[in-house]
């Protein structure tokens, strides 16, 4: 009776195995290709991420144009509050008030945006003399920089000592011609880095600076007319 089972025993033993085998093939199969999803989900993460990088590298972006932009409009603009400053006492005209006023509320900020701009790339804050700080930096050559530390419309310390030795109508007329000098040196410069520069943050600074004292200047040129 034992050897009659035996080879229908080994038989239901061998379907067995087979069928075994076909199911563990089959989960191998979606093993697998759960994995393939798994790799293509990660892929797709991949790719998606790169993009911010990309916009972080282009926001952030800073050349030469960038630096020398920002390292002498501080001193350039230290010199303007400087003569905002100097209206008190040496005039009682309300206009000439009201603008050195403004302009020294404008430029104070924007000088504190410059230092941020220069100290978050471990650049040096130049001086605010005119003349000193600035050795070492190469700029190009326009009219008014002879004396102003390569700094377009930058007043000489002999023109700021005539300046506080005047008052009065003298005063007023000195002080307008000199301010719109000083302006359109800074226009110069801020649309210099507006085509050379590349820091988003830099050329939105100079744009600005390009239409307040734009502005400024049309101000002071009505008020020399007004005589």
């Amino acid at each position: 009776m034992w050897s009659l089972r035996s080879p229908r025993a080994t038989f239901v033993l061998s379907a067995a195995a087979v069928s075994g085998v076909l199911v563990l093939a089959g989960c191998s199969d979606n093993s697998g290709g759960g994995h393939d999803m798994s790799q293509m989900s990660n892929n797709t993460s991949g790719t998606t991420s790169s993009s911010p990088t990309t916009a972080a590298v282009e926001t952030t972006a800073f050349n030469n144009a960038d630096v020398t932009f920002l390292q002498t409009m501080y001193p350039h603009h230290a010199q303007a509050v400087e003569m905002a400053n100097m209206v008190e006492g040496r005039t009682t005209n309300p206009q000439i008030l009201d603008l050195a006023k403004n302009i020294a509320a404008a430029q104070g900020p924007e000088m504190e945006q410059m230092t941020a701009l220069l100290a978050q790339r471990g650049m040096s804050v130049p001086s605010t003399d005119a003349g000193g700080g600035m050795s070492g930096m190469k700029h190009g050559g326009t009219s008014g920089m002879a004396d102003g530390g390569g700094m377009s419309g930058m007043m000489t310390p002999e023109q700021m000592s005539d300046l506080a030795g005047k008052s009065g109508a003298d005063f007023d007329t000195a002080w307008l011609n000199m301010m719109i000098e000083h302006h359109t040196g800074a226009i110069e410069m801020a649309q210099t880095e507006l085509s050379d520069g590349e820091n988003a943050d830099a050329k939105q600074l100079a744009t600005a600076i390009v239409g307040a004292q734009q502005a400024e200047i049309t101000t002071m040129q009505g008020q020399l007319q007004q005589g």
